[in-house]
């Protein structure tokens, strides 16, 4: 079996509503998504969500990386050989998502033709996974609905809330969130760099009064030793996230003490690379859990496989709810969220179909 086309489609989806973040903010979905062929007619599929101001990703450069970088060297090649071909990527810096849709890709195409589900062949520690919310940045009564409308829709118990505005702001939100949905739900922080490291140690303690488990991304990575210092003044656990997207990034920080967890995303970095993030910091102790760069379907299902395929990840609640947040999407049978989890799906690969109408009606090129 070889490749024998690859294929970067860019979509445009509308959100129901805006998404808002101290470091952006989004109203549709331009996501890309990664098709992979081989000449017996397998078909595998990647979702790239372009985040340039994370990433420095677009939608145009994911689509110019895929098919003038990456075409080249996956066409006439063997998708099992997942190594050889990350080594080749890899002479292109950077472009995460890019490479995190085509790995994706690459383990759809592995499963189908093993017969066997991603999250098996990744070690099925489990049938499906607690799911966790993302909150968007709003004022404390927006953000109380949106969480209610979550738990009570879909059963879920773990919020992952927005901060990095202005200090009261966002404690009167966090104040809000926890007085609505009471101490049973597992609250915890994202400033996405937002703060200044003073601010985000001040926040820190008030964060752990409100019973707030950990903080993501508290400022800049840059500010190396401001980092440090929240690291050790900080009486919840710092989650590196946007600073920590790479295998080596992930070793340097933990080392260097710049973060006491780890948020693996796969859209960053597909099946192979979350797999060894994981095994590094199971080796050192160190949490690790599953982050959502505002997936689409695709990506969500992909999301949930490897919170089930790890056993280190099973553990933790998987930000899988944020599809939602589109209008529709291109797959032909969606996520579903029940009692609070999401399953992993059992046919052979991702176990997903593409619509080809909605394909059609929402496709830009």
């Amino acid at each position: 079996m070889k490749i024998d086309r690859i294929e970067a489609i860019p979509l445009a989806i509308p959100y129901r509503r805006p998404f808002g973040f101290a470091s952006g903010r989004v109203t549709a979905a331009d996501h890309v998504l990664v098709r992979i062929t081989t000449d017996d007619g397998l078909v595998g599929h990647g979702e790239a969500p372009p985040r340039p101001y994370t990433y420095g990703e677009t939608a145009a450069s994911i689509i110019a990386a895929v098919s003038d970088l990456f075409a080249p060297v996956l066409v006439g090649a063997d998708p099992f050989a997942r190594e050889r071909i990350r080594a080749d990527l890899d002479r292109t810096v950077a472009n995460n998502a890019a490479k995190g849709a085509v790995d994706v890709a690459l383990w759809d195409l592995v499963g189908q033709a093993c017969g066997q589900p991603v999250h098996v062949l990744l070690g099925h520690a489990a049938d499906d996974v607690r799911a966790a919310h993302m909150i968007g940045l709003g004022t404390p009564k927006e953000m109380v609905a949106d969480a209610v409308e979550m738990r009570d829709e879909h059963g879920v118990d773990a919020f992952k809330i927005k901060v990095g505005r202005e200090l009261g702001v966002d404690m009167a939100a966090v104040r809000a969130l926890r007085a609505e949905l009471g101490d049973g739900v597992e609250l915890y922080a994202d400033a996405n760099r937002g703060w200044d490291a003073d601010t985000a140690i001040v926040a820190s303690r008030r964060l752990h009064e409100f019973g707030v488990s950990m903080l993501e991304e508290p400022n800049p990575a840059a500010d190396v030793l401001g980092r440090r210092r929240i690291v050790t003044a900080s009486p919840i656990p710092v989650v590196g996230d946007e600073s920590t997207i790479t295998l080596g990034g992930v070793a340097r920080s933990l080392l260097d003490g710049d973060s006491e967890a780890i948020s693996v995303k796969v859209a960053r970095t597909g099946f192979t690379d979350s797999a060894k993030i994981v095994g590094l910091c199971e080796g050192l102790g160190v949490t690790t859990v599953v982050g959502n760069q505002i997936d689409g379907m695709l990506g969500t299902v992909a999301s949930v496989a490897l919170g089930c395929g790890l056993r280190a990840l099973a553990r933790h609640p998987v930000e899988v709810t944020n599809y939602l947040l589109m209008t529709d999407d291109v797959l032909a049978e969606p996520p579903v969220i029940a009692d609070g989890r999401l399953a992993a799906r059992q046919e052979p690969g991702l176990g997903v179909t593409i619509d080809p109408d909605k394909l059609a009606h929402y496709r830009v090129d």
